[in-house]
């Protein structure tokens, strides 16, 4: 498809034109049920492009610590935030002060349009919500906080920017002993596969590979 090829040339992702083609084909759907719109849907038996596996990277302790030391204001407490709640930057960007209640942070605006609830330490709300009005961050700086994090961590892969952030928060979470089932309602992911992504840094993750083969961890039958 002569779209498909052009947006590709021009460096979009697969997963980007694939979106862009589901929103096109819902179109056209509309537009034959309201009887605007006369034949099949052209897009109805267009196969996905396939989506390669991107390399998913995060901030260790020490490096956490380097992006804080290096942030004050609204900047410095965006951060803080993201790395408590898992929320990705437009979530934490458009968090009001009523969306902050009784140590619970309420997603309203979601990537997914599902409303979600994440709980907060009270540390955390008192300080995000010492105004009591309005957004809670309205002076945090994207750019600021995106040369920080390439100061903390130098090797950051493209394209990853601040949503390492929210990949730290699932990686700490999930090395931590926390559940998947439980991470995956914390994202808001609307299945389980995306959030299997995070499985393998579970401390007990497949270690029954490793006793229950036939040499039982061992390097020779006993």
């Amino acid at each position: 498809m002569t779209y498909r090829s052009q947006r590709l040339m021009k460096g979009n992702k697969a997963s980007t034109i694939n979106r862009e083609l589901a929103c096109l084909s819902g179109m056209f759907s509309a537009l034959i049920d309201s009887g605007l719109f006369f034949g099949d849907n052209p897009l109805g038996t267009l196969r996905k492009l396939k989506v390669s596996v991107t390399a998913m990277s995060y901030l260790t302790a020490s490096e956490i610590r380097g992006l804080l030391e290096r942030l004050e204001g609204d900047s410095h407490k965006i951060v803080l935030f993201c790395l408590s709640t898992g929320a990705r930057w437009s979530e934490a960007a458009q968090l009001r002060a009523e969306h902050v209640v009784n140590q619970r942070a309420i997603f309203v605006e979601t990537k997914n349009g599902r409303q979600r609830v994440v709980p907060i330490s009270i540390a955390l709300e008192q300080l995000i919500t010492s105004s009591g009005k309005g957004l809670v961050f309205p002076k945090a700086d994207y750019m600021e906080i995106r040369a920080a994090l390439k100061e903390a961590k130098p090797l950051l892969p493209k394209r990853q920017a601040l949503h390492i952030l929210r990949h730290t928060y699932a990686t700490h979470f999930m090395t931590n002993g926390g559940s998947i089932i439980t991470l995956q309602r914390i994202l808001g992911h609307a299945n389980i596969q995306q959030t299997m992504v995070y499985a393998h840094f579970e401390p007990d993750y497949l270690q029954d590979a490793v006793m229950l083969n036939p040499l039982r961890g061992k390097l020779e039958m006993a």
